[in-house]
């Protein structure tokens, strides 16, 4: 049996360029979080700068931040020039 390959996280960071709506739908559609997960991840973003919105293998976690970063601007706001932030760092 093969060891398991260490788990990565994927944080996202809080900016003033999108709105709670569009971290929400973006959370649902990216991880499939349910509504009530990914407004709780909203409220901790917003309140703490970042937080993990997952934890998996190095390859799904780059895969995950690839896909917040090409989810695009928030239209509801003018000043959203693009996705949100998210990085990849060693799980603990």
């Amino acid at each position: 049996m093969s060891p398991k390959p260490p788990a990565s996280s994927s944080p996202i960071l809080d900016d003033d360029a999108h709105t709670y709506d569009y971290v929400i739908e973006m959370l649902m559609d990216v991880f499939n979080h349910s509504a009530e997960t990914a407004y709780k991840m909203a409220c901790e973003v917003d309140a703490a700068g970042r937080v993990i919105v997952n934890t998996t293998h190095k390859d799904r976690a780059e895969l995950k931040r690839d896909q917040i970063h090409s989810y695009g601007a928030d239209w509801r706001m003018k000043i959203s020039q693009g996705s949100m932030s998210a990085t990849i760092e060693p799980a603990e």
